[in-house]
């Protein structure tokens, strides 16, 4: 336990940081009315539409169980329709859901991307979006292989 290494700590600091972000995305996300998952689910299908179910859940950090549930409220509130074709559901965004979407985007890009703008350069943030890609590739080819 004393012998951390340092890609332990990394990850140690990825992790801390996503879920301090995740914290302050929602306080900020209140004002569109959406979590930081539900302004993520809402990008998904909009990126992808039409995906089906287990296709979102695979995209996004919330289990099977938490896109059920939260489907089912986004549905209600009129944000995503979800439509049956023989066994599959296909989920879409309403008028009413890429209006929100809309509101809120370029809001909450700005938001996630003062973290890096009031502490790193441009070069930093070069390098460090050019790194974290070559982890998350590995990881993503580490995933294809389970």
């Amino acid at each position: 336990m004393n012998k951390n290494t340092r890609g332990s700590l990394i990850w140690l600091r990825l992790v801390r940081f996503t879920h301090q972000s995740n914290l302050l995305s929602n306080e900020y996300l209140k004002q569109f009315d959406l979590t930081t998952a539900q302004f993520d689910v809402l990008m998904q299908i909009s990126t992808y539409e039409p995906l089906t179910q287990c296709d979102l859940a695979e995209k996004v950090t919330v289990t099977q169980g938490g896109i059920s549930r939260m489907l089912a409220r986004l549905e209600k509130d009129g944000l995503v329709e979800r439509k049956q074709e023989w066994k599959t559901k296909t989920i879409f965004l309403t008028t009413k859901g890429r209006e929100k979407l809309n509101n809120a985007f370029d809001a909450q890009l700005t938001f996630q991307s003062s973290f890096f703008d009031e502490s790193l350069s441009d070069d930093e943030q070069k390098t460090l979006y050019s790194l974290i890609s070559r982890v998350q590739k590995n990881s993503e080819e580490k995933m294809s292989k389970r």
